[in-house]
């Protein structure tokens, strides 16, 4: 379950069959541990459909609960400040 809590704090939002792809795991197994890992309030899951080049893809789409990824790199859109005279 490690491997997969550090795939999803690398990569951010991502779906089932992704997961048991990079970790090395068969799906079945991935979705016992998903549900785990759910239980256990480590990750949030929910159950997807989208569409990709026309084809219909369901899976359970995953992220690590209250994990905020380092800001990106690069320039940042600077806020507006307001003077009080």
């Amino acid at each position: 379950m490690k491997e997969i809590l550090d795939y999803l704090k690398a990569n951010g939002e991502c779906i089932d069959s992704d997961i048991a792809k990079a970790v090395g795991l068969s799906l079945p197994k991935t979705l016992v541990q998903l549900a785990e890992l759910a239980a256990k309030r480590e990750i949030m899951a929910y159950q997807s459909t989208s569409f990709e080049n026309g084809k219909k893809v369901e899976g359970m789409k995953c992220r690590v609960t209250g994990f905020i990824p380092k800001a990106a790199p690069g320039r940042k859109s600077s806020k507006v400040q307001l003077k009080l005279s």
